[in-house]
């Protein structure tokens, strides 16, 4: 995978300095609060809650009615004050206080259980919303190109799915029943404010204006460090995946640099600790002064209720309860519209995040008159027509290939070797549109691989590489991944012709035997003959081998590469090459050098020429 690394794969993946390419958008800009963004954010927001309308619809008339009910208690109250407790009679009228009371329970009692619903309907509908957009983004990173793969760090990725999705979890549940249900409790209480005394209602909402435009300036600072938040976050994830997968525990133990990483890990731990008290503590003075005139307003209330008595203003005691028991309704709802708000805008840094991956356009797609590649009484053929490749983050002027030609026939076992970095596993990423050619042509059985449909060209081809990935399963389902409805006999006879059978039935477990991460319960010649037995299962026309023999010893090369020499018969196999022991019998052998195809022939034919093939084969025969 020399070319892979070369590609993406530059310089230490550690350390707080150390930064993906810049074609990772997670360090292209810092996510901020630009007001005119916002409309346009809030808008996509919006889109994700289309499909469920009709719960929507119903939640919003439960809260409706539940806002509502609300307000008429102290409504109520003012009428047990004022025809209940003190008549004009002068004594209490208790039918009267009967009724006004059962009221008001039965309106708590209706309120509660609506509230209930509400809830549930909230719970249900955010969490969906929640679910669909973290399968949209998990299904837009995988047509996501090899590429970038190669320069985003696997747990930034992660944490865009996981972090930033759950972050925003508590705005898609909540925020819809919180902003509905305390806009019209706000407004139902202001309208019943008005009716009891417009007078003191002017006084009661004189700094309202002012709160509101300070709330906005705290949203924007706190969605500046929710930002940075997720960013920290980004990196522990990222950290965590890298030292605690098995190969990087192995890493660190074998160089002893346990203490670094821990070291590492605490020094993005105490910039995550400090970023969250940030945020904790961000808009806390704000909610304090708030809070303080909401619940001074009353007195004030009674105060001008003094004042306006004494002017001759008909200000009845009833009135007055009444009015600070809205007043109260009113101030509770009003200040989660202040915290709601500023969730928003702090939840809008992360909407950002996901919405800047959901935009990422795939490098490699399918054309709109792209049609399937087709059956072929041919199927196999492989061409390259004056192929030239660069990478995504190479020199145009020193093209990784560079005019290559060649044709493989159906059946024909054709091998690529050459000196480290000429271009050999370039080759095998072209043919299946793991990349795309920067000009010329890929052609597979005479079509265009940019002609036909994707699926259908990887369905016509299989690949084992160096690098054998085993999923943390057992045996069977690792092979199963190949083919989901394979059965059991196809399963074993997959595992014979790989040679894996008899090790595979010699565990207690058998088939059924767990591998473990990255198949490390295995040895390397094992795991490769399970990739080979996958591959088996496929079927495919074409077989590319990336250096499949190159990691495993002697003995475990000569057992892999009788599995590999059964897979590749009857098919056509490309065959990267470090080992040319492996590869003498080809019927085609390519050599190639920087990036250019220098040679071609059988092993005698090129060993006759006295030219580059020979010399790579004497270098491997002096070093035997």
């Amino acid at each position: 995978m020399s070319e892979a690394a070369a590609a993406g794969g530059r310089g230490h993946p550690g350390g707080r300095g150390s930064r993906v390419s810049s074609g990772d958008p997670e360090r292209q800009k810092a996510v901020n609060a630009d007001a005119p963004r916002i409309p346009h954010l809030f808008q996509r927001i919006r889109e994700l809650f289309v499909p469920y309308k009709r719960a929507l619809v119903v939640t919003g008339l439960l809260v409706l009615v539940g806002a509502a009910l609300t307000v008429l208690p102290p409504l109520l109250t003012q009428q047990a004050f004022d025809l209940g407790l003190f008549p004009p009679g002068g004594r209490p009228d208790i039918p009267v206080l009967l009724e006004l009371v059962g009221l008001m329970v039965l309106i708590w009692v209706v309120s509660a259980a609506l509230g209930v619903w509400q809830t549930y309907l909230t719970a249900k509908v955010g969490n969906r919303v929640m679910g669909d957009l973290r399968i949209r983004l998990f299904s837009h990173l995988q047509r996501m190109e090899l590429a970038f793969f190669t320069r985003t760090k696997t747990g930034i990725i992660q944490s865009r799915l996981q972090n930033d999705v759950g972050g925003v979890a508590n705005v898609l549940t909540n925020t819809v029943s919180s902003v509905l249900g305390n806009t019209v409790t706000v407004i139902a209480a202001l309208v019943a404010m008005l009716l009891l005394s417009w007078q003191l209602t002017i006084v009661a909402v004189v700094l309202m204006p002012i709160l509101v435009s300070v709330q906005r300036r705290v949203g924007q600072v706190r969605a500046r460090i929710a930002g940075q938040t997720q960013e920290s976050l980004s990196d522990m994830t990222a950290i965590t995946q890298e030292t605690l997968s098995v190969s990087g525990i192995l890493l660190a133990k074998s160089f002893n640099r346990q203490s670094a990483e821990v070291a590492r890990y605490s020094a993005e731990n105490d910039n995550q600790i400090s970023l969250q008290v940030r945020q904790q503590m961000s808009g806390q003075w704000f909610f304090a002064i708030v809070q303080i005139v909401l619940s001074i307003v009353p007195a004030v209330v009674y105060l001008a209720a003094g004042y306006l008595i004494a002017g001759g203003v008909d200000v009845t005691a009833g009135t007055i309860v009444a009015f600070t028991t809205v007043q109260a309704r009113l101030m509770w709802p009003l200040l989660g519209l202040m915290r709601v708000g500023l969730d928003l805008q702090t939840s809008g840094a992360l909407f950002a995040r996901i919405f800047e991956y959901l935009d990422l356009k795939p490098a490699i797609t399918d054309r709109a008159d792209a049609v399937p590649l087709p059956a072929s009484a041919a199927a196999g053929r492989v061409a390259f027509d004056d192929v030239s490749f660069v990478y995504p983050d190479g020199e145009p002027s020193n093209p990784t290939l560079d005019g290559v030609s060649f044709t493989i026939e159906p059946g024909q076992f054709a091998a690529f070797v050459g000196p480290s970095g000429a271009g050999k596993t370039t080759v095998s990423y072209l043919v299946p549109r793991l990349y795309e050619a920067t000009s010329g042509r890929v052609l597979v059985d005479g079509r265009d691989v940019r002609d036909v449909t994707h699926e259908s060209l990887v369905d016509r081809l299989g690949i084992v590489s160096q690098e054998t990935y085993l999923f943390h399963a057992t045996i069977e389902e690792n092979l199963r991944y190949a083919r989901p409805d394979a059965t059991a006999e196809e399963l074993a006879d997959a595992a014979r012709r790989a040679n894996i059978h008899e090790r595979i039935m010699s565990f207690p477990e058998g088939y059924r035997t767990v591998v473990g991460e990255r198949g490390y319960r295995l040895s390397g010649g094992e795991k490769q003959r399970i990739a080979i037995a996958r591959v088996l299962l496929k079927d495919p026309a074409v077989l590319i081998l990336d250096e499949a023999t190159s990691a495993l010893d002697s003995i475990s090369e000569r057992v892999v590469q009788e599995a590999l020499d059964e897979a590749a018969s009857g098919r056509t196999t490309i065959a990267i090459a470090h080992r040319l022991s492996t590869i003498v019998d080809a019927d085609v052998i390519f050599v190639v050098d920087h990036g250019r195809i220098v040679e071609s022939g059988t092993h005698a034919e090129l060993l006759a020429r006295q030219g580059a093939y020979s010399r790579l084969y004497e270098q491997q025969l002096s070093t035997v």
